[in-house]
């Protein structure tokens, strides 16, 4: 399989996609990005990119913050990840990368007056976290960067400094994956996934003030647990100790789609296996992402059929 990227403009295999070690965006990590996921129906023999436009206008939102442009408009962005999908050929589940970042190849810390580079790609992909077992997580002694430092609300490039120093230390301990506190200590994400708690049948989300990014994946079982599984689903400020007296207790994301946790800080969590209510949500959600529920299926985008 040959993969492309769209890169200056054009599409060019991947392996010739490539920057100055001078570029901007790779000495400061100015850029913002997005993750989006297409998944595979051998069904219907055909690729479905999930949410493809709430993740292109997140991206624009980001290049708000961070004064870039992708310098395309939305229907562009669009019709160039479909392209590129086609001419991978894919027939697997993939993951798509665009990005937005300073390219110009000058020294300096700013952000006005450097030009602005787009580049599009997409690979293979199948798990990022291990979906056969319930998660075992630990609250970081790394704190979460704020609104006011490198804010969560865009997906900025240098910002997962903090998300990489956070997992490596979950790992080093023995943990699969980290969850941060805000400066104020409260509980606001895993190190690239959003959070939800169960506790007496409602589900908990640290709300978008807690400075998490806000999740197209989140936004998206928020709206299956309230009009498909009945469920009350309340966004609120959450306390560290929560986590501990939790029934359940899952991540969500582009990357880590649902993934139950068992044991939080060495606390099991319930009965120390993967819950019902984080079972039923990630059956629903896959069923979902695939294109199977009718009522959902306008956020699927076909890559092989009509759109």
């Amino acid at each position: 399989m040959q993969l492309y990227a769209f890169f200056e403009g054009e599409f060019v295999p991947l392996e010739e996609a490539k920057i100055s070690v001078m570029t901007h965006g790779f000495l400061y990590g100015t850029g913002c990005f997005e993750g989006i996921r297409a998944y595979w129906s051998r069904e219907e023999e055909e690729l479905f990119i999930f949410r493809m436009e709430e993740h292109y206008r997140r991206l624009e939102r980001s290049c708000r913050i961070l004064r870039m442009s992708p310098g395309y408009c939305l229907g562009e962005l669009m019709d160039l990840t479909v392209e590129l999908l086609r001419r991978c050929g894919f027939k697997e589940d993939c993951y798509i990368r665009p990005m937005v970042y300073k390219k110009d190849q000058v020294i300096g810390v700013k952000l006005t007056g450097i030009a602005d580079g787009f580049v599009l790609f997409a690979i293979p992909f199948g798990e990022y976290l291990d979906l056969s077992k319930g998660l075992r997580a630990k609250v970081s002694s790394w704190v979460h960067l704020g609104d006011n430092s490198i804010p969560m609300r865009a997906k900025v490039v240098g910002a997962y400094v903090n998300a990489a120093l956070a997992k490596s230390e979950a790992l080093d301990d023995g943990y699969d994956e980290a969850i941060f506190l805000t400066a104020d200590g409260h509980v606001s994400e895993g190190s690239a996934e959003n959070l939800f708690l169960v506790r007496d049948g409602e589900l908990i989300t640290p709300a978008v003030t807690s400075d998490i990014l806000e999740g197209v994946t989140r936004e998206t079982i928020i709206v299956l647990a309230r009009e498909e599984l009945g469920l009350k689903v309340c966004e609120r400020v959450v306390d560290r100790t929560e986590l501990y007296v939790a029934d359940e207790a899952f991540f969500v994301g582009t990357g880590a789609q649902v993934s139950p946790i068992v044991e939080i800080d060495g606390r099991p969590l319930g009965d120390g296996a993967i819950g019902p209510i984080s079972r039923q949500v990630q059956e629903l959600y896959f069923r979902v992402v695939k294109g199977e529920v009718p009522k959902y299926r306008h956020w699927c985008t076909p890559v092989y059929g009509q759109r």
